[in-house]
């Protein structure tokens, strides 16, 4: 079932008309893409930014937000501009070619995976740093954080090499899905599989990971402040307190968005299989409404990690906003010297 998760189009102008036919598929799909590309310029600044490690934040962490922002912005791409909106405004173009619109097909959920079990790796990555310091020497550590991305990146497209076969070519209509997928055993299996592995298990290890590390945080608190009463330079400010603050807001603030923005679909997921609604799926989509909102809010959270940087991180948000108006400073320097030489 497809879904819509934005609304764009415009007129063609008498020159456009005259344009030969993979021209104007060309023009179509430039429009997609400029239409909706403030996502992208603001997860492509994220990465620069993050990458430059001029954050405040440490390798390890950098490192995490910056494959996050990665796979979001793969996200934005695949699913958003070339799979939905490209379904709705580039018909009859090369992208519903087989083998395009099935590549788009595999990248789509191969993307989505990545991006959420990369915030579960991220979270007990946190967990572990501030919860076990033994373990926090060896394991949050700049190697080990690519070693995650890496195997995580890896599973979740091998993981999702059978969705291509899951659809059939219809000539101008693209790729749709096989009705094999909603009564053989084996794509039911798969289908059951897919979900509970994204997105059901990673919203409850991510809610579990933010229970300990709340218990965690208490229990530390607790004891620093029976020993600040005893301290007599307790007023201090402690830095490594100030750093640990940093990185649970961070932690908090990115799974608590994904938590909310993906509970919808959680919901409606628990509800569908509970309730044995798959094998009539194919014929009618119950709460279609609660769906689309599911699908959409889920297609944001592609798009939050940016916002809650900013808000979060004031050196990123420094950075970030240095960024936004370099263009402006640009012009204005440029306009500056051209008065001068006149």
């Amino acid at each position: 079932m497809e879904i819509l998760s934005a609304y764009a189009s415009r007129t063609i102008c008498e020159a456009h008309k005259l344009y030969s036919q993979i021209e104007k598929e060309s023009l179509t799909v430039g429009f997609a893409v400029k239409k909706f590309h403030h996502c992208d310029y603001m997860n492509i600044v994220t990465i620069v930014i993050l990458y430059s490690k001029n954050c405040g934040l440490s390798k390890c962490i950098a490192r995490y937000l910056v494959a996050m922002a990665t796979a979001d912005l793969v996200v934005i791409v695949c699913n958003v501009i070339l799979h939905r909106i490209a379904a709705i405004y580039c018909q009859d173009t090369f992208l519903f070619y087989t083998p395009v619109c099935r590549f788009i097909l595999y990248m789509s959920p191969a993307a989505i995976d990545i991006s959420v079990w990369l915030t579960v790796s991220f979270t007990f990555d946190r967990l572990v740093a501030i919860c076990c310091q033994k373990l926090k020497t060896k394991y949050c550590t700049d190697k080990t954080a690519a070693v995650v991305i890496s195997i995580v990146s890896s599973l979740f497209c091998l993981k999702n090499i059978p969705w291509p076969f899951a659809y059939n070519s219809y000539g101008d209509l693209g790729c749709l899905l096989s009705t094999n997928f909603y009564i053989s055993p084996a794509w039911i299996a798969f289908s059951w599989i897919e979900q509970l592995l994204t997105p059901v298990s990673p919203f409850f290890m991510i809610l579990f990971f933010n229970i300990v590390t709340v218990r965690c945080i208490l229990r530390a608190n607790r004891g620093r402040i029976s020993l600040r009463h005893r301290n007599i330079a307790g007023n201090e400010k402690d830095p490594e307190l100030m750093n640990r603050r940093k990185s649970i807001v961070l932690l908090f603030a990115i799974s608590s968005s994904f938590i909310l923005l993906w509970m919808t679909t959680v919901i409606h997921f628990l509800h569908y299989r509970i309730t044995g609604a798959f094998n009539r799926r194919f014929i009618f989509s119950g709460f279609p409404a609660f769906v689309e909102a599911g699908i959409m809010l889920q297609l944001l959270s592609s798009c939050t990690n940016t916002a809650i940087y900013t808000i979060t991180q004031r050196q990123f948000r420094n950075l970030f906003i240095s960024v936004i108006k370099y263009p402006l400073t640009l012009i204005g320097k440029l306009v500056k010297c051209e008065g001068d030489l006149q």
